[in-house]
């Protein structure tokens, strides 16, 4: 399956797959996206995200959730580029925070994907550029220490077969759109992840239609809307 390298509105690549009519991120721009929906409404959240001065410059002024009080474990479901895995990484490192991060990804990039992707120069982090190709490259199916604190987990499967013990906090629902796999918003899944995490544990996903929000209520999730990213009117964010 032929997949493209395309530059989005905020200058950041994307990766599009033209026989499914799909991108990994928005065109409306890739960087912004992933701040928007997994950063801000769910790391930042699970943090008690106090104040966002500028571009992944946080500040806290109060004491993290208990649930968190340890290392945050966090699920994503759909790798791909590795854009949240990477700020993610540069949070917890700026932050001195540890996060185990579990990744699910049933087609994992060419190493010369990962190489063309422009993220850590638009982010201004070119000293990063080793770190995000070796999120890419590292061991699957192994815990790989990435930095301090930073803990890759990256599983070559997809989630209806995936299984583990591990409880997580938060949860990074990145599947492509319902049209394309809507197998993965069935409320089976939802209650699937559900059961995988802590209670008061945070989904967030850039998706917002009704069949999504109900199916993740019916799994027994309290779902609320919350404003989208550039390009999209809202997104969902869903608690235990």
């Amino acid at each position: 399956m032929e997949r493209k390298i395309i530059t989005t509105s905020d200058g950041s690549h994307s990766i599009a797959i033209p026989e499914m009519k799909v991108t990994y991120r928005s065109i409306h721009g890739a960087i912004q996206e992933s701040l928007h929906v997994f950063i801000d409404a769910g790391l930042g959240k699970c943090f008690r995200l106090v104040q966002r001065v500028g571009p992944l410059e946080i500040n806290f002024q109060q004491a993290m959730p208990t649930e968190v009080a340890g290392p945050l474990h966090l699920l994503e479901m759909g790798f791909g580029t590795g854009l949240n895995a990477l700020l993610t990484l540069i949070e917890a490192d700026k932050l001195k925070h540890p996060v185990h991060y579990t990744a699910l990804e049933l087609f994992p990039l060419s190493k010369e994907e990962v190489q063309s992707l422009n993220y850590c120069e638009q982010l201004n982090k070119s000293h990063h550029q080793m770190v995000f190709e070796k999120l890419h490259q590292c061991e699957w199916g192994k815990d790989v220490c990435i930095s301090p604190f930073f803990t890759l987990h990256k599983s070559n499967v997809g989630l209806p077969r995936y299984s583990t013990d591990q409880r997580f906090n938060l949860i990074y629902f990145d599947a492509f759109a319902p049209a394309s796999q809507p197998e993965l918003w069935t409320k089976e899944v939802f209650e699937k992840l559900y059961s995988m995490m802590y209670p008061g544990g945070i989904l967030v996903t850039y998706c917002s239609k009704g069949d999504v929000r109900r199916a993740m209520q019916a799994a027994g999730f309290g779902v609320e809307k919350i404003p989208g990213p550039r390009g999209k009117r809202e997104m969902l964010r869903a608690r235990k």
